[in-house]
């Protein structure tokens, strides 16, 4: 069985979930015993956030290109970074090592794709929603992408998923403020479908809260995991 490596930690909520789902769908496909073969770099996020904040990227940059070489050195086949909000620096790790790394973008559109829907609302990160690292990376895959303009919108996105997703905290008031902003979108840009652009939106943003297809790019990027592993077998 292929071997997979993932640089976690960035939140360990969303690491949690890529672990277990990709080991219980790998289970539900094989059978008996059967779970995938992981190698996992989980870092300290209290290490990362304040470069984040000071948009010292190159420092992030090269730790994440350090823990990418030495899951490549453990011996994994392909490279998952369970966060969108790194995925900035995805090109650059690619670059760094001689496995594929799963960008998260491709696999979450190639789900849009399938479903033909081609306008698409995006929300995630402050980082996500104003910089175009995850937005041009859909666009390439044919999609149209929006995303909220409001900078009081996009600071309350934002530190929703610092202060209460990425410690697992769940509130209602939260839940409603996202899907007011996801509708605000259904009407002004007309989406036919919404992007959770974050690892952790997913916790607290379900397919029964809006009327629209939502894409999780959490879970696309997972199966994407799995397709990889089965196909490789």
């Amino acid at each position: 069985m292929k071997k997979i490596g993932i640089i976690g930690g960035m939140s360990y909520e969303s690491t949690l979930h890529y672990y277990e789902k990709i080991n219980k769908i790998i289970n539900k496909k094989l059978g008996k015993l059967t779970t995938a073969e992981i190698i996992m770099y989980s870092v300290n996020f209290q290490d990362i956030e304040p470069h984040m904040k000071k948009n010292e990227w190159k420092i992030i940059e090269d730790s994440l290109c350090n823990k990418a070489k030495k899951l490549e050195d453990a011996g994994v086949d392909i490279i998952v970074i369970a966060t969108n909000t790194m995925h900035k620096l995805a090109d650059k790790i690619q670059n760094k090592i001689n496995i594929p790394l799963l960008h998260i973008a491709d696999c979450v559109a190639k789900e849009c794709n399938k479903q033909n829907i081609k306008n698409v609302g995006l929300i995630g990160t402050r980082y996500t929603m104003t910089e175009n690292f995850l937005k041009n990376r859909l666009e390439k895959n044919g999609l149209k992408v929006f995303v909220p303009k409001s900078k009081k919108e996009i600071n309350e996105i934002d530190r929703i998923i610092f202060e209460e997703l990425c410690v697992g905290t769940i509130k209602d008031s939260s839940k409603k403020y996202y899907i007011d902003v996801i509708r605000n979108m259904q009407k002004k840009y007309k989406i036919e479908g919404i992007i959770l652009g974050c690892t952790e939106i997913e916790m607290l943003i379900k397919k029964d809260d809006l009327d629209i297809p939502i894409f999780d790019t959490t879970n696309e990027h997972i199966k994407g995991v799995v397709n990889f592993i089965i196909e490789n077998l």
